[in-house]
């Protein structure tokens, strides 16, 4: 009989590490079994107390503004630690957790596009959504293509912006600027002084626009390589991450670059001469909170909801440069995050 029930405690901790347990119902019948005088190798560290999480993102402005509005004090209420972990790309940290154990990494801050990625891969978590209260005022637009993906989510949005234009004002003119658009990134005059996002998913959008086509839905492909490959001709430097590009525009080793609109906020609250231009059809995008499989799912539930409180939502969103996910018709913003909405940060 007790060779049967440990057959059984074994499967149990298989379920629970393929996430087909929640965290709450492993912990609960693991404790039975404790109590019923069982003990397997894994008892004893699965009933320990979670003591932290682990947490992935972007570094620079972004992660420090996240650290100083949510995880500081959802340390100091819950005595629960932050582990942080930084990357350039995204492709970067993909690899690391495919070497890596279930639960090694929990948290990513990651980009919307990356989701299928996580999914293809069997990372993803399924989230329990009643743990989570605060899903109730993020923009239902922002939630339902994730849904489409997985009807169980493994990821709830957090922020959005867009990949505009920026440029050194002291070198480019507002007038120029607007009138040359997605070209100003192959303008000749400034070979040598231009940069880029390293993604090739950047680098396409914006051959699309400076060849006039719809990014959506390309018909030349072959005029589209044609302009990455001048590009790259004319480029400085293609920058893997936002920390990269806050260092490259001060210093003006590039004076025009498609930029992430978040760092370029930042950049001008810092007093540095970058104007920002979102040319018609630009690259818009949004992030979430994943949860990867494998993670102590209530712990990491209770860190999500405890972000999207619009106190603490808001306050991240400031800090940042990024407007929250949070619905404006149900959380009133701050003047301060509408002045950062990418629409309204032009040259």
């Amino acid at each position: 009989m007790k060779l049967t029930t440990t057959k059984r405690l074994e499967r149990l901790h298989d379920r629970y590490l393929n996430s087909d347990l929640s965290r709450r119902t492993f912990l609960t019948l693991t404790a039975a079994a404790a109590v019923a005088g069982l003990d397997m190798p894994w008892m004893r560290q699965a009933l320990a107390a979670v003591e932290e999480v682990r947490f992935d993102g972007w570094g620079g402005t972004v992660q420090d503004a996240i650290d100083k509005y949510a995880f500081q004090p959802y340390t100091a209420k819950t005595k629960i630690r932050v582990v942080q972990g930084t990357f350039g790309g995204e492709d970067e940290i993909i690899t690391k957790i495919k070497t890596a154990k279930p639960g090694d990494f929990q948290i990513v801050h990651s980009s919307g596009d990356y989701y299928l990625k996580y999914v293809n891969a069997g990372m993803n978590s399924e989230i329990n959504e009643a743990n989570i209260p605060n899903m109730a005022n993020v923009l239902q637009p922002m939630i339902e293509p994730f849904r489409k993906l997985t009807p169980k989510l493994s990821a709830v949005p957090y922020d959005y912006g867009t990949t505009g234009i920026a440029y050194n004002t002291k070198v480019i003119s507002p007038e120029e600027a607007k009138e040359k658009g997605a070209g100003l990134l192959l303008d000749k005059k400034y070979a040598g002084k231009i940069g880029g996002a390293d993604g090739m998913v950047t680098r396409v959008w914006y051959a699309a626009l400076a060849t006039g086509q719809d990014p959506n839905n390309i018909k030349d492909m072959d005029t589209i390589w044609a302009k990455v490959l001048e590009t790259r001709d004319l480029a400085k430097k293609f920058w893997s991450s936002g920390a990269e590009l806050m260092d490259l525009l001060p210093k003006e080793e590039i004076v025009v670059t498609d930029a992430w609109s978040g760092r370029v906020a930042a950049l001008q609250d810092q007093g540095h001469p970058i104007g920002y231009l979102d040319p018609a059809g630009s690259y818009a995008w949004m992030e979430d909170m994943l949860v990867l499989k494998g993670s102590p799912m209530a712990e990491c539930e209770e860190l999500i909801n405890f972000m999207l409180d619009p106190v603490t939502a808001i306050a991240v969103a400031e800090g940042q440069g990024y407007p929250p996910s949070l619905d404006p018709t149900k959380v009133k913003l701050t003047e301060k995050i509408e002045s950062c909405r990418p629409s309204t940060r032009q040259a």
